[in-house]
């Protein structure tokens, strides 16, 4: 073919497979060359988009823009005044004076800054981050804010204060540096569901319980907390342990120690304990108290050292196997109980509870027993009891709390062996006040419980005092025997010395409901008014003489007595003066001589 202008080649290269071989080579080069140079200006025009795009986007324009984008197009609130980015770093993201949260709600974040690791995970998933870090500010956690709408693989707080209201641990707390990983928010779990824990704070509260200096480390599994760390300073003291918390609430303590603990509250001492009541069971594997001081309302406790071993608390109920407990405190407050030094030592089995040893001083005096509380029958048999020394004014109350029934865990009260010395005991009931001197007593299977009641339903005692005064009637020598079975309450013995004379009794009193009480009294040598004071009317004759007196009534608490008493009294005075009376449902009346 005609040799072809050069300009053309191409052209005819591309219609016709036969040119000269130079010049085809030729005008490939250059085409390649054009294409090459094309490609290059496009990249670098690329990149120059690219560099200008990444340093507007660090600059408060740029942050602004990528604000409003994320407001206007999401369910999200974004505000943020500065991102940086340096190459030294190139896998990280800072965004400088950070808020987020809820178009419409109080911010879920407000941060000085927040640190975003990113990693090729971001190209198949682009809101799962490899660390997010947040330093100087808040975060607050809530089952409103959760699920947020990115993950990481680490959440790292770095002084930062953190709020989760609402939930059923209610939580505040400052200055919080840790970590969480991974952190995977969802609804009802602002934490995420299986994540290791580890996290220091300055400052905490816990379901309103205030502590400081805490540390934090753990595991969360489904619903299931571990905390194999706990440390911090409470009420003046300190707080260490390791714990568990089952997914039905229950809490399994291995080990825990209280250290110096002040603390007051303004509830009640049941009302104090109630939180525990409330959890499904509560596991005590060792729980150490020491140099404690507790104060609430009615009660209080100071210098208390405890030791607790493998108890369960469940339901209103406990179960331990090989459990003890060993307890003393310099005082006990509780209503009117005031103990000084007591001392606790009791061992925990399925059967019931081995009350080692307990001793305390009250109301001057020092009280010691020991015994078992079983289970089955939930029966307390003291073995051994005794009291002396005690000076102790009855409660104005202590005929109702007499007859008050007592908790279900009590059914009956046993006191196998106790003994009584030197102690002094006052009623100071205005309607007929007595007191007893130096009472001292002693008595074997004595039943002072039974079916959750106060009584004397078995056993027998022995009681004697220096003195006495029953309504200002004062005696010397005041004694007391008596046996009691299921059926009766006898009283064998009943004498006391009087100013010039003896009185000397008899008595039987039934266990049926209506205590249906039938006395046979003698007295030698005595004033004739004695029984004046004691609700028998005046005598019509005066002096000292002799009387013998028979009556019987019912003593029922919820009824009163007079009415039902019927009795016969005879009595002559030295100048053989006599008289005899009969009184017939309270009434006296004096047959005429």
């Amino acid at each position: 073919p005609a040799v072809t202008s050069i300009y053309t080649i191409p052209a005819l290269r591309i219609a016709h497979k036969s040119c000269i071989t130079p010049l085809c080579t030729f005008a490939g080069w250059k085409t390649m060359k054009f294409i090459g140079k094309l490609l290059v200006y496009l990249l670098v025009a690329l990149l120059i988009v690219v560099l200008a795009f990444y340093f507007l986007l660090q600059t408060r324009w740029g942050a602004s823009q990528v604000s409003s984008w994320i407001t206007v197009n999401t369910d999200y609130e974004l505000n943020f005044d500065l991102m940086d980015h340096r190459f030294s770093s190139p896998s990280h993201l800072i965004l400088e004076n950070v808020t987020f949260g809820r178009d419409g709600k109080p911010a879920t974040l407000v941060a000085k800054k927040v640190d975003i690791g990113l990693s090729s995970r971001q190209v198949t998933d682009p809101l799962h981050m490899d660390t997010i870090t947040l330093f100087d500010g808040t975060l607050n956690l809530s089952p409103q804010t959760a699920p947020l709408p990115f993950q990481a693989d680490r959440l790292q707080l770095n002084n930062m204060a953190f709020n989760s209201p609402n939930t059923e641990w209610d939580l505040s707390a400052q200055k919080v540096t840790g970590g969480v990983s991974p952190w995977q928010p969802e609804a009802g779990n602002v934490l995420g569901k299986n994540a290791q824990i580890q996290m220091s704070a300055g400052s905490l509260t816990l379901n309103g319980v205030p502590a400081s200096n805490v540390l934090i480390q753990g595991q969360l599994n489904g619903k299931e907390v571990v905390l194999r760390t706990i440390g911090a300073d409470m009420a003046r003291g300190s707080l260490t342990g390791s714990a568990l918390r089952n997914a039905d609430g229950s809490w399994i303590i291995d080990s825990m120690r209280l250290n110096e603990i002040r603390l007051q509250s303004d509830k009640s001492l049941m009302d104090f304990f109630t939180p525990i009541t409330t959890l499904p069971s509560l596991q005590i594997g060792r729980l150490e108290v020491t140099d404690a001081r507790l104060q609430g309302p009615d009660w209080a406790v100071t210098d208390l050292d405890l030791s607790l071993r493998n108890l369960t608390l469940s339901k209103g109920d406990w179960q331990s196997q090989e459990g003890r407990l060993s307890m003393n405190a310099s005082e006990f407050i509780y209503g009117s109980l005031h103990l000084f030094d007591p001392i606790l030592n009791a061992e925990f089995s399925p059967q019931g509870i081995a009350l080692r040893q307990f001793t305390s001083r009250w109301e001057g005096g020092m009280v010691r027993t020991s015994g078992n509380w079983l289970r089955d029958g939930k029966a307390l048999v003291l073995d051994d009891a005794a009291i002396a020394g005690l000076e102790y004014t009855l409660p104005e109350n202590w005929k109702t709390l007499w007859m008050d029934p007592l908790p279900e865990w009590l059914n009956s009260v046993t006191l196998k062996k106790f003994g009584l010395s030197r102690n002094l005991v006052i009623d100071i009931d205005p309607a007929f006040p007595w007191q007893i001197t130096s009472l001292d007593g002693y008595g074997a299977n004595l039943q002072l419980v039974k079916d959750r009641q106060w009584g004397v339903w078995g056993g027998s005692a022995t009681l004697n005092g220096a003195a006495a005064t029953f309504n200002r009637v004062d005696v010397r020598r005041p004694s007391l025997a008596l046996n009691a079975n299921a059926a009766t309450v006898n009283i064998t013995d009943l004498s006391a010395f009087t100013e010039k004379g003896i009185l000397e009794a008899t008595a039987t009193v039934s266990q049926l409901p209506q205590r249906q009480t039938a006395v046979s009294l003698n007295g030698r040598g005595v004033p004739l008014s004695v029984l004046q004071q004691w609700g028998w009317p005046a005598l019509p004759i005066t002096g000292d003489g002799n009387i013998q007196l028979t009556a019987s009534g019912s003593v029922q608490a919820s009824a009163p007595l007079k009415p039902t008493v019927n009795g016969k009294l005879s009595a002559v005075n030295m100048d053989k003066q006599q008289v005899e009376q009969t009184m017939t449902g309270g009434i006296v009346s004096t047959p005429v001589q």
